[in-house]
């Protein structure tokens, strides 16, 4: 924990916006530098100008690809484009429209030119691919809560959601080839001549899915309530949303902060020192979390708001596993048009907690590897009606069972905290005292650990036979997973479960480390015993291998 973890930004720490975007402009990427080349990760491509990860020729090889990967795939529709309020977005966008234009594209963009969050560009997509038989698909311009330096961009096809590694596979090897060959096969136009092109069309995106919320969540309940609702957007894509939202359905409904500023001065420092928007972080959440006491109920979200952070006056900042566990709870109890056989969807090193819910509703989780794409087709086809992640991400059917949307969507999530509390009079903090009292109380952590690139291989390849161990901090072990039981697809890492406990060791994409997820039902003693025979683990499987 820095020393200044939760204080407010100070001016030394705040990027050089102006050189950012310079550099945007003029560093020329390294195809020899892996680190320079075009990479997408869970949640697409990110980097930074300054250090040739994140820049024009990206984009454009990026945007280019695509193109080629839609003609390849029929798909014939126009190309929703939104983007958040980090630096690099802006740039982003108008390089994108550039090529999608030059491509022969129809480009949908906010008609004031302004930020659309990542669950309404899902949302657009899904509702346009309803009535229409020419299906459109969408990118999102936004590294998430990364910190104000990075950028980040990414595909979502027809169904609505992340792509999943088959399409981003493709676009990342051929984004790089073109990048290569000096981008000699980019099709490119000015901007200007895109935007008198008449294949650039305004789009009014608020409208549209704020008229849609009562179509997944109790809207009157939380009016008739007259609660007093808190939000801070962290300076995101959606604060000019939640005025329209609050105008619609009468709430009483105060923005904390309306503050939109390429540097994210405004923020507390998160638990590392560093700027960064992340609304599960008690240290960034800090503005927020000191009004608490203000609101009935309080919630933020990231920068492009697919995630949430819900914060309550017994409690503060929920645990992302903890408010999950209470919105899984509450809705396969209150949503009776949804189907009975419709699963639980949850991310591998996701709390067992929601298992133990799931068992007391006589449902069926699916458990799935990390990366919210894994749900896409259960919630397209309304088999599984929530998808949640530990990193407080998560999705729900509308009312009535049909797809909402197919990502993450921060809105829904923060709203359903309000429904929560209108409906039940208790806020969510509150229903998990007592999921507790019934289930059990885990202590959940993740940590890293130092691993090389050779280690790290081993990691993601590993098979369950691999690992000897019979027990873990004092049980026996009843599973090894290295594959989703959900649905047998890799999890590029190891999962070791007991009775009482488990653990989740996977390698990260862009660090020297792997990262040891572990939660216990007996306490932080017990906690410390799976982490640390863990790391004993996944040691002696690197022994074993020669690395």
């Amino acid at each position: 924990m820095h020393p200044l973890a939760g204080q407010p930004a100070t001016d030394d720490l705040l990027v050089n916006i102006p050189r950012l975007v310079s550099d945007y402009y003029t560093i020329r990427p390294d195809q020899a530098e892996s680190s320079q080349r075009v990479a997408f990760g869970t949640s697409g491509h990110r980097g930074t100008s300054a250090n040739g990860s994140f820049n024009e020729a990206h984009i454009l090889a990026i945007s280019q690809a695509i193109c080629e990967y839609r003609r390849a795939q029929g798909i014939e529709g126009p190309v929703f484009v939104g983007m958040d309020t980090h630096a690099l977005s802006e740039p982003a966008l108008i390089s994108a429209v550039e090529v999608f234009v030059a491509n022969g594209l129809d480009v949908m963009i906010d008609q004031e030119r302004g930020y659309t969050p990542t669950p309404v560009i899902s949302h657009a997509i899904v509702s346009y691919n309803r009535c229409h038989s020419k299906l459109a698909d969408g990118v999102v311009i936004t590294p998430s809560h990364n910190p104000p330096e990075d950028g980040g961009f990414k595909y979502n096809p027809p169904h609505g959601g992340p792509a999943g590694s088959d399409i981003t596979g493709w676009v990342e090897k051929r984004a790089n080839e073109l990048i290569a060959e000096n981008l000699s096969g980019v099709k490119r136009i000015s901007f200007e001549q895109a935007l008198r092109s008449g294949k650039v069309h305004k789009y009014d995106f608020v409208t549209p899915y704020v008229n849609d919320l009562e179509n997944v969540l109790d809207m009157a309940a939380i009016a008739n309530a007259k609660l007093s609702i808190g939000v801070d957007p962290l300076g995101g894509s959606g604060l000019h949303y939640w005025a329209p939202v609050a105008d619609r359905y009468g709430l009483d409904l105060t923005l904390v902060s309306k503050k939109i500023d390429p540097t994210f001065s405004f923020m507390h420092l998160d638990k590392d020192g560093r700027i960064r928007m992340d609304c599960s972080s008690s240290s960034a959440m800090a503005g927020l979390i000191n009004l608490k006491d203000d609101f009935a109920i309080a919630f933020g979200n990231d920068p492009d708001f697919d995630r949430h952070g819900i914060v309550t006056r017994g409690h503060g900042l929920l645990n992302p596993n903890h408010y999950l566990s209470v919105a899984i709870q509450y809705l396969y109890t209150h949503r009776p048009q949804w189907s009975p056989e419709a699963t639980i969807g949850k991310t591998l090193v996701s709390s067992a907690m929601i298992d133990r819910v799931a068992n007391g509703l006589g449902r069926t989780v699916t458990e799935v590897p990390v990366g919210f794409k894994w749900f896409v087709d259960g919630l397209s086809a309304g088999s599984t009606a929530f998808g949640g992640e530990e990193s407080a991400g998560a999705c729900f059917l509308r009312r009535d069972g049909n797809t909402w949307c197919t990502d993450k969507d921060g809105f829904t999530m923060a709203l359903l905290a309000a429904e929560i509390t209108a409906v039940t009079g208790r806020d969510p903090g509150e229903h998990y005292e007592e999921l507790t009292r019934k289930y059990g109380a885990p202590v959940y952590q993740r940590l890293d650990a130092v691993a090389n690139d050779a280690q790290k291989k081993v990691l993601a390849a590993l098979s369950p036979e691999q690992v000897k161990a019979e027990k873990l901090a004092g049980d026996p072990i009843i599973a090894r997973l290295t594959h989703a039981p959900g649905n047998g697809a890799a999890i590029g890492g190891l999962k070791v479960v007991t009775e009482r406990g488990w653990f989740a060791a996977r390698p990260s994409g862009t660090e020297a480390v792997y990262k040891i997820y572990a939660e216990s039902f007996e306490g932080q003693e017990h906690l410390s015993h799976l982490q640390s025979e863990a790391q004993e683990i996944v040691a002696e499987v690197f022994k074993a291998n020669g690395v």
